[in-house]
């Protein structure tokens, strides 16, 4: 049966991908087959993954944040990086080491996975939230498999969740939103994560500030 030009390219493109890993790991060595740890990340290329990488990575159970895909990154020189993705993989119920880390990255042909300290800064990192000097993408845009959610591993300052909770009031103001359940559906269609974890956690509030306006607005104040 004769291979098609498509299937040709793609094993080309994954031993491309095997070579250029084998390569990195000889130059800089990996260490990490026994290491330990709950969380770590590694870096996909479109064009060396297969077209189900997010599948195979959903069959695994493990939960996955995977950033919106980076295809307008530049290099030191201003030249165009190769389009990618960013992934956390993080064992919720405790760790695992790097060997299993790298069987999960090999089967979608990603680089060696590192090791994370923590999950807060890279997750910020999917976007370069806190590198403005580089391409801003969107927070809507990162995906999650097997109920990763960043609020399970991290926990805000209290500056933060009042910042969060001065944009809420500024959104409800704007939109001129009169009952909380408008807002809860407006935020899940959205995609607003961080403040619908504020709104669902501070109903109270929230409730009685959108009671507040829509009594004054009744009242003509």
């Amino acid at each position: 049966m004769a291979t098609n030009s498509k299937e040709v390219q793609q094993r080309a493109d994954a031993k491309r991908a095997a070579k250029k890993r084998e390569a990195h790991k000889m130059a800089v060595g990996w260490r990490n087959e026994k290491t330990k740890a709950r969380s770590w990340a590694f870096i996909v290329y479109p064009e060396s993954t297969p077209e189900n990488w997010q599948k195979i990575l959903q069959k695994t159970g493990v939960a996955f944040a995977i950033s919106p895909l980076h295809d307008s990154d530049k290099d030191p020189t201003e030249e165009d990086k190769k389009p990618h993705w960013h992934v956390i993989a993080v064992w919720v119920n405790g760790s695992t080491t790097g060997k299993i880390a790298k069987r999960i990255s090999d089967s979608v042909n990603a680089v060696t996975p590192i090791p994370l300290n923590g999950i807060k800064g890279y997750y910020r990192y999917l976007t370069h939230k806190d590198n403005p000097e580089k391409y801003q993408y969107d927070d809507k845009d990162i995906q999650t498999l097997n109920g990763f959610n960043i609020f399970d591993f991290v926990e805000q300052t209290r500056s933060e969740v009042n910042a969060l909770k001065r944009r809420l009031q500024e959104l409800i103001r704007e939109l001129g939103i009169t009952e909380y359940a408008v807002l809860m559906d407006y935020l899940v269609d959205e995609g607003l994560s961080e403040e619908y974890d504020i709104a669902s956690s501070h109903t109270y509030f929230f409730d009685k500030h959108i009671a507040s306006r829509r009594n004054m607005a009744r009242e003509g104040t």
